[in-house]
């Protein structure tokens, strides 16, 4: 028996799945680690923090399975995305923790780009809107406020990477700075029709090409991981970007599928083939894939609060014990109540983008309680989902009138028939819902030799259950109605989705 590894390093958590050589999944383990707030917008790891839980889950995995590490044939890896790390070339110490995906002290940088002229280049280049969420402002952030790390990048000592590069420098000793083409297509940085990071882009951000890490295929050789990680040398054979990983784990590989990740925020891609489609309606154009050297694209539209609203719920308010209880609330709440949660705790994403508003509730009543709260929160979910599907259509008329959902909140019966019944299009949920892990472990086990061909494994994927449409187009139309006139009280400037 062989197995892949698939290390799935997440926003608030580390998690290590072993699959056997029929996509099986053989043990999990997962290890959450500490979020820092330094301030209000500001969201930060420690990398070390990262590094070991990361270390912790793959050995604890091979422990529960009682898997040899000689067994164990490859290692596949996704993170979360644009999220910075800079480090030492020489020590490996990162020189400040990173600077997470959610983290908005770019936006003055962003606002200041845009005044400039900027934006119509980089959207041009990278498929981006200008945006602290991705890499780019992060990192000119760090070089121009750790002490001495401008200087020092300039002399070809440090090195940048997302969460993968990361873990791919740590799992190989310093050996290997390199990522795949769906993390370097969130950086802000790379050229995704010339496939190159682009020199313009670099100047623009203040940024040394000497700090970059070389950028290879989803699937392909990132080396050898040490023997005193896992019990032996592993090779690394797969990267992608979590919710990349997700649409391969998804089997979404022809042009038109449509797929949705529902963990701490929500991100809706869309298979655009081997065309990128330039959103007119404020979405993102990024590389879904790339094999030998062939990207695909996609269009994708971010929620940056989906699970995060539920977990206010649990955390901030101490309505719920558990994440798991919102759907039963929900289930019985006041049906004549429309409550909206605008989840606006980061500024809102696509196709709004506006990071200067912030969260509101509308049409409270002295009769509100926690169940109301609890369908508001998964509500807000679906309302955003449509808001993206709206876009999608607009953009690229071919979609497939499906979505498959997975992550966290997709374990939601309720959640996931309110998202039909909002969208009007059927939702699968896979039978095998660690979608995201088995995305990475796919890439590395193909790459291998021990898993299929895409469309093979297209082929074998196999919905857990379907849920349809069952609201009547009026009520529909009202809620949605609801909706936008919140989402348009909460905006900060005007925007394609709203009004100031």
């Amino acid at each position: 028996m062989s197995y892949v590894l698939a290390i799935d390093q997440g926003t608030t958590s580390s998690r290590a799945i072993l699959f056997s050589e029929a996509l099986e999944i053989a043990a999990i383990a997962q290890q959450e680690f500490p979020q820092s707030f330094p301030a209000p917008g500001l969201v930060e790891h420690d990398p070390e923090a990262i590094w070991q839980s990361v270390l912790a889950v793959g050995r604890d995995a091979l422990r529960i399975a009682g898997a040899d590490p000689a067994a164990v044939a490859a290692i596949g890896i996704t993170n979360q995305r644009e999220t910075a790390l800079v480090w030492d070339r020489n020590t490996g110490q990162p020189i400040h923790p990173a600077i997470v995906w959610q983290d908005r002290r770019g936006a003055g940088h962003c606002r200041a780009l845009a005044a400039g002229g900027h934006e119509a280049l980089v959207k041009s280049r990278t498929g981006l809107l200008l945006d602290p969420y991705f890499s780019a402002t992060k990192i000119a952030w760090l070089l121009d406020n750790v002490e001495g790390a401008r200087s020092r990048a300039e002399r070809g000592q440090l090195a940048f990477g997302t969460v993968d590069t990361f873990l791919l420098w740590r799992l190989t000793g310093g050996a290997v700075h390199a990522t795949d083409a769906t993390n370097a297509s969130r950086t802000m940085l790379y050229d995704i029709h010339r496939g190159a990071w682009d020199d313009e882009l670099l100047a623009l951000f203040g940024i040394p090409r000497s700090m970059l890490p070389a950028v290879l295929n989803s699937a392909d050789d990132y080396g050898m991981s040490l023997a005193e990680h896992f019990g032996r040398p592993v090779p690394i054979r797969g990267v992608a970007g979590d919710q990349q990983a997700a649409m391969i784990g998804e089997a979404c590989f022809a042009a038109g599928m449509l797929k949705a990740t529902y963990g701490t925020g929500c991100f809706a891609l869309l298979n655009t083939g081997d065309m990128p489609v330039l959103s007119q309606h404020r979405l993102l154009t990024t590389i879904a894939y790339q094999f030998d050297g062939k990207p695909t694209y996609a269009l994708e539209g971010s929620i940056f609060v989906a699970g995060a609203a539920i977990q206010w719920l649990r955390d901030g308010l101490g309505i719920i014990a558990t994440a798991e209880q919102s759907g039963a609330l929900a289930a019985v709440s006041d049906p004549h109540q429309d409550i909206y949660l605008v989840p606006a705790f980061v500024g809102l994403g696509a196709p709004y983008w506006d990071p200067g508003c912030r969260g509101a509730l509308f049409g409270l009543t002295r009769s509100t309680g926690p169940a109301e709260l609890a369908k508001a929160a998964l509500e807000s979910v679906c309302y955003q989902t449509h808001d993206l599907l709206n876009a999608m259509r607009a953009d690229w008329p071919s979609i497939k009138l499906m979505l498959r959902a997975d992550g966290g909140m997709a374990a939601s019966d309720w959640m996931l028939q309110r998202l039909a019944d909002i969208l009007d299009v059927t939702v699968e949920r896979a039978a095998v819902r660690e979608t995201t892990a088995l995305g990475a472990a796919y890439l590395a086990g193909f790459k291998h030799g021990i898993y299929p061909p895409p469309s093979r494994f297209a082929d074998l994927w196999r919905a857990g259950r379907a849920f349809t449409p069952a609201m009547m187009p009026a009520i529909r139309a009202e809620k949605i109605a609801g909706w936008h006139d919140a989402v348009s009280r909460t905006l900060t400037k005007t925007t394609n989705g709203g009004k100031r």
